[in-house]
């Protein structure tokens, strides 16, 4: 497959022996900002520095290949910086050697990032603790307890100790609703969908993302032995092949898994614990080795994480900081059953987008020029200002599909917004389509303030989403389905004009 660059001409998508570009790495947006050592917030000790991010990164399967040289003043040093967009090393699409910019320049942009981030998101992500108190006991129904777990079961935002669920009789009402409907012996889906849409209640966010993911079935007479024989069939594939990581032919993908797991959530120190991250290595491997079409690609990783925390909170104390819980306290059994129900809701939700992850990720570049044509319908100012300034959409665009926005937005807020893609008929693979395009107008107006293409990139790299809450997630899902309602049944406004 290949695609022409409309600036320069040069084909980037190439049939060569090095590996397509796409490939995943460390990134500092809206959940893990770039930052500084500070001796008054602990950061997990001498794991994340902003030295991190300059260092040198070479994927396994480009050991050995020769490196290009560096000049220490170009443009480079930026390129580097942003290069979880696209992969230095691929293609030369990516190479933009001959724009000078000064050190002095970028290092003022960098730390605006800097500071901006560590006056307001570090106080976001690294607390996801204060989630425990979002569950009003009086809610949960005594007489469901044998269907619905009453711990808690969910992350919302948490950029402030006042981001809890009010106790309003509209809340009430919603909660019992959910409890009505899925206590019933055969749960209507499409209903639980529309109830959903909108936000599910915490205390129930656990199991009806079981059963939207179809991972639970809507009988109740077969939930408890599908369960069971799904969870038994996870650690028999664990078994069978989890000791096959070291033969020749898996290694590498093994060790870009074991060097991508740390990257996730750096911040969080839940993700730095070494049962936590065994945990995810178990479940990635599996999957690779069970979809060798497509095998591990740097991204699949965070798709794990917002199942993994709302399982998790099933079975942790809800008086408990979750930041830096022991994961070892918790019963082995638990952990069994988070990380088998993990792995098969994330297996569920790849097999909708799996050409994502395929040879040269068809499925994104379909995507990222979807999203371009789009608009150029609804934001045409900023569509050209960003042509101006040389911005493909590609550049920026690509790691939002490829994790789902994940890295765009606050841990709560990636899990509010999977409320309304589960509740969405193809939710992950086309309603994330109109999501990306209501995300991007949103910030029109800081973007068309951006007067060159180091500013444009720093700002597409890191949006403003520190302090977004529910309520943001509510409005971004409100515009994409507007979207949705006037584009998704006139399919060849998506297609590029042919002459």
């Amino acid at each position: 497959m290949q695609s022409v660059d409309p600036h320069n001409g040069k084909n980037f998508w190439k049939k060569n022996s090095k590996s397509v570009p796409g490939s995943m790495r460390a990134v500092y947006g809206a959940m893990h900002p770039p930052i500084t050592r500070s001796p008054s917030v602990n950061l997990l000790g001498d794991v994340v520095q902003w030295q991190y991010r300059n260092q040198e990164r070479s994927s396994p399967r480009k050991d050995g290949g020769p490196k290009k040289q560096e000049t220490s003043d170009s443009f480079q040093d930026y390129q580097e910086s942003v290069n979880d967009a696209w992969d230095c090393g691929d293609d030369e699409f990516c190479v933009i050697s001959d724009v000078k910019i000064s050190n002095r320049m970028v290092q003022s942009a960098a730390l605006s990032v800097i500071n901006s981030h560590r006056s307001g998101q570090l106080g976001t992500n690294t607390s996801i603790a204060e989630l425990h108190s979002q569950i009003p006991p009086a809610l949960v129904s005594a007489d469901t307890t044998e269907t619905v777990s009453t711990s808690p079961s969910t992350v919302n935002n948490t950029h402030s100790s006042t981001a809890v669920i009010s106790c309003s009789e509209r809340d009430v009402a919603k909660q019992e609703k959910f409890l009505e409907l899925i206590a019933s012996s055969n749960i209507n889906l499409p209903e639980l969908r529309e109830l959903s849409w909108s936000g599910i209640p915490p205390s129930v966010r656990a199991i009806s993302w079981r059963l939207l993911n179809g991972h639970l079935p809507a009988n109740v007479e077969r939930r408890e032995e599908t369960l069971k024989r799904k969870r038994e069939e996870y650690w028999s594939f664990v078994k069978q092949y989890y000791e096959t990581r070291h033969e020749d032919i898996h290694q590498d993908t093994f060790r870009q898994i074991h060097i991508d797991i740390p990257r996730m959530s750096p911040l969080v120190p839940l993700f730095q614990q070494t049962v936590v991250q065994e945990m995810f290595e178990r479940i990635l491997y599996i999957w690779a080795i069970r979809h060798p079409a497509s095998g591990y690609v740097q991204g699949i990783n965070d798709l794990v994480t917002p199942f993994f925390v709302v399982f998790l909170y099933e079975v942790v104390p809800k008086d408990e900081n979750l930041d830096t819980y022991d994961i070892e306290l918790v019963d082995e059994e638990d952990r069994a059953i988070v990380e088998a129900d993990s792995f098969w809701c994330m297996s569920k939700l790849l097999d909708g987008i799996q050409d994502n992850y395929t040879f040269a990720q068809p499925g994104i570049q379909t995507k990222v020029q979807q999203l371009r044509e789009l608009m150029k319908r609804i934001d045409i100012n900023l569509h050209r200002h960003l042509e101006k300034h040389e911005i493909d959409y590609l550049q920026f665009s690509f790691r939002w599909f490829n994790n789902l926005l994940m890295r765009e937005l606050p841990l709560g807020c990636t899990v509010r917004l999977w409320d309304t893609l589960h509740s969405e008929p193809n939710g992950f693979s086309h309603f994330v389509l109109y999501v990306a395009a209501a995300f991007l107008k949103h910030f029109s107006q800081q973007l068309m303030a951006q007067r060159d293409f180091q500013g444009l990139m720093l700002l597409l790299q890191n949006l403003p989403t520190s302090y977004w809450s529910d309520s943001e997630i509510s409005l971004l899902v409100a515009e994409a389905f507007r979207l949705k309602y006037v584009f998704a049944d006139a399919p060849n406004h998506l297609q590029a004009n042919k002459k």
